[in-house]
This record gives C-alpha cells, structure tokens and sequence, in this order.
C-alpha cells in the first residue's frame, strides 16, 4: 500500500500532510481568506502560492499531498511542480472524485461544486486527474460520501475501483456530514469478491467535531489508513477566532492555536495523516509545530470542553460563506 511509505520517514512531520483546497481555487470556505491570499487570484497567482507551499513542506518533512477534481485547478498545480521536480519520488499523492468545479474561476458563483457519485462521473473524472497526474497518483477518494451515498451500493462503480486497485492505485473515500460515522461503518461493509474495496478513510474530525472518532477508530483497526481533513474546523481554530480556552492553552505552550489543535488530533492512535490547510507559507510553519505539542491532563480537559453537537457543528460549517 502507498501509505506504508509514510512511515518510513524520519522526520518528526511524518503524519502532517498538505491540503491543496484552500489554494487550488480563488473561492473557499475558510476564515480569514482575505488575509491570506492576494486580492487579484489569477491563476498564475494561485499556481505559484501553491508551488511556493509545496516546496516549504517537502522541505520541512512533508511527504503527503491532498487534491481533488473539485479543488478548483490543485491537480494541475501539484502535477507542474512535480514535472518541474523529477527527482523528487518519495511522496505520496492522493486525489478525489465526486465533484465537479463550476465555479469557473471567480469567488461569487452561485454553485462552486456539484456532487455526482455514479459511474459516468468517475470515468470522466478518472480520465481527468489521469492527464494530470498520470502513474503518480497513489491513493483515488469518493469525495464526501454519506450514508445514503449510491457510492455504497453501486456494483458496477465498485467493480471499476476494484479494476483501478489491481492497477496499483489504493482506492478509498472520505465523508462529511453529521452522520460521518454511519458513513464510515457501511463503507468498511463493502468488499468486490469477498475482499474489503477501501483501503482509506478521510473524515472530518477537530476539537469541535469529534463524532467521527469512535468510527475511524474502527476502521484503523479493520487496516485502512486514517486521514484527518478539517482539522482547523475551517478557520474556526485559527487565530482570531479560537475559543478562548484555546487561546489560553496555546498561550501556556508559547505556541499557536492552529499548533495545538493539530497537535490535539496527532495525539489519536488512529490518525495515520493529518492534512493541514495552509494557505501561507508561515501557516504552514505553524501547523508543522504540532509535533512538538505537549499537552497535560488539565490543558486536555478544558479542550475537551469545546465539543459542539454534530448536527450544530455541521449546520454552521455549512453557513460559512464563500470568500
């Protein structure tokens, strides 16, 4: 499996990888965008925030990196810098499909994604992220399955990934939602041919939002790899806007907030990678600190408080606007 090569790493960033969705498009979710991008986001301006962000974490210990078709033009951007890096042949590339950008490029659209989990969409997308990304490509995702995804049942679907499996690609999927954790348990009831179809899971889980846990425990377990998306909950973990007892714990370790939330979801023997969002490079140098969080029982406690009720959580994330 791919992912056996992040532990050969000896760098103490081994299980931090690099997201590439808050940079592959002009439009996202995440707070505090205006800070962190440029005003004018052509895409040669994101191209080069990318590229400048991928070469700080591969220098820094960093061998994962995370796209999707839907990430606006991350493939493309991640390909060019490997093109431009043929030495380079130890990270691990992971991709999604199940979405579609139709943003065209601007931050206003009254759509900047659309969900399709059938057949047709993974044969065109397949052949999309093939162009880009071709024998590098290690790890292909459905993108935000639920529990009532048609992805879960589709026969014909899960017999193309397991054709993409015995090609060599790991095939696996992600989920988000309230209801991650049933997502994840019918996903880990799938097999082609008695054998289990996904070899990863990508879920959402963070100091606000840890239903999923219990879950991915689970599927570690059952020997699938455990990525952890969203682990600033979108900015909401960031400065300025941390919960004041995170403020408080990330003063008494002199270090970021953004730092001791990673480091808070690193501590979960289950977390295999933990993606980080940056979208600058000194972000990144933050969220790298992770590895070197301690936390105590009574700093662990008080974090602990910060739990939201899944459906609450989710609610809110979804009211996030697009910046």
């Amino acid at each position: 499996m791919p992912f056996s090569r992040l532990a050969t790493a000896t760098t103490p960033t081994a299980h931090i990888g690099l997201g590439l969705a808050a940079v592959g498009r002009p439009g996202y979710i995440n707070l505090g965008r205006e800070q962190d991008l440029p005003a004018e986001r052509s895409v040669d301006a994101l191209r080069a925030r990318s590229h400048e962000l991928l070469d700080a974490a591969y220098a820094q210990g960093v061998r994962y990196f995370d796209v999707a078709r839907s990430y606006g033009r991350s493939e493309e951007f991640l390909a060019d810098w490997m093109n431009a890096r043929p030495d380079i042949d130890d990270i691990v590339i992971g991709s999604k499909w199940g979405y579609t950008y139709t943003a065209g490029w601007t931050t206003d659209a009254e759509q900047h994604e659309v969900k399709d989990h059938t057949v047709e969409t993974y044969d065109r997308q397949r052949a999309e992220t093939d162009a880009l990304l071709g024998d590098r490509l290690d790890l292909y995702q459905i993108h935000s399955v639920t529990p009532d995804s048609p992805a879960l049942t589709d026969k014909e679907l899960h017999a193309r990934l397991a054709e993409a499996a015995a090609q060599g690609v790991s095939i696996g999927f992600s989920t988000s939602g309230p209801a991650q954790a049933d997502a994840v348990r019918a996903a880990l009831a799938v097999t082609v041919d008695g054998e289990p179809l996904f070899r990863t899971v990508q879920s959402t889980y963070n100091a606000l939002e840890t239903s999923a846990g219990p879950a991915l425990a689970e599927a570690h377990d059952a020997g699938l790899t455990v990525i952890v998306k969203e682990g600033m909950a979108n900015g909401r973990l960031a400065e300025p806007y941390a919960p004041d007892a995170l403020k408080d714990v990330a003063r008494e370790t002199s270090l970021g907030c953004d730092a001791v939330a990673l480091a808070l979801i690193l501590r979960r023997p289950w977390a295999g990678v933990v993606l980080s969002g940056a979208a600058t490079t000194t972000q990144l140098a933050s969220n790298l600190h992770a590895a070197v969080v301690d936390l105590d029982e009574d700093q662990l406690t008080r974090l602990a408080a910060l739990v939201e009720e899944p459906r609450a959580y989710w609610e809110r994330r979804g009211q996030l606007p697009w910046h």
